[in-house]
């Protein structure tokens, strides 16, 4: 802006401002959702406690014993635990920053296990593209939304603790199912899969609420996996091995 000439008229602005005010809502409004969370809570309070804990029992064995082999004992392996921890419940920040229209990225940090074609015969009748990442003990834990969109339903499902890379552990296992619907309306499903050492899924979508590709879907605690049904005709961008990070990569192009 210069100083000393009139000001422009504020739809005069918009024309020549290279986000429209539709673009500008829409990112406004992608922003104010995102979660800024570098610890995930889900993880906050048994961090604390836990950690005070080792504390005031790290300082009993340093004011009781005269030689310091019990306290480094302690303190070596039981802070060891607590850094293992500590990384499972990381969760760090992340902006995918290409064009997320028509872009599916990976809902979590893992390994693809399942890329193939199936019929799905639970909401869509048809055959979908099916991606699924396996997650360690080890990667981070928090998921993501794999696309823009509006949140149809969320539905969670009783069922056992297979091994998650398992094909049956898929139907089988304890999960939890969210349907998206893009803006062009393609319908996407991700299905939360617990594994032999998972016991809690946490979904954070609720029905009928917008969603964006950059915010928190869910977090499911251990070893686990996460399934993504993709529309007919999209184009995997992956495959079967390869490593994931979520919100990163992009696993397929839709049509």
């Amino acid at each position: 802006m210069q100083f000393g000439k009139k000001a422009l008229p504020l739809q005069r602005i918009w024309r020549e401002c290279p986000f429209p005010p539709t673009m500008t809502k829409t990112m406004g409004k992608r922003i104010k959702k995102l979660k800024k969370i570098r610890i995930h809570r889900e993880g906050t309070n048994a961090l604390l406690y836990s950690l005070f804990a080792l504390v005031a029992v790290a300082v009993v064995l340093w004011r009781s014993f005269d030689s310091w082999i019990p306290f480094a004992a302690f303190v070596l392996v039981f802070g060891l635990a607590w850094l293992l921890v500590l990384n499972f419940y990381r969760c760090p920040i992340r902006y995918f920053s290409g064009d997320t229209e028509k872009v599916a990225v990976a809902p979590a940090d893992g390994r693809i296990v399942v890329l193939e074609e199936v019929d799905e015969h639970e909401y869509f009748h048809d055959r979908r593209l099916m991606i699924s990442i396996f997650m360690s003990p080890l990667n981070v834990h928090a998921n993501w939304f794999p696309v823009d969109g509006t949140v149809k339903f969320v539905r969670h499902f009783n069922g056992n603790f297979h091994k998650a890379w398992l094909p049956k552990a898929s139907e089988e296992n304890e999960h939890a199912d969210t349907m998206i619907e893009t803006p062009d309306g393609q319908q996407v499903l991700v299905r939360q899969i617990a594994g032999a050492m998972a016991r809690r899924i946490v979904t954070y979508a609720k029905d009928l609420e917008e969603c964006y590709i950059d915010e928190h879907l869910g977090f499911i605690k251990l070893g686990s996996r996460v399934d993504v049904y993709l529309p007919p005709g999209s184009t995997p961008c992956i495959k079967m091995g390869q490593a994931t990070t979520g919100d990163l990569t992009v696993i397929a192009r839709l049509p």
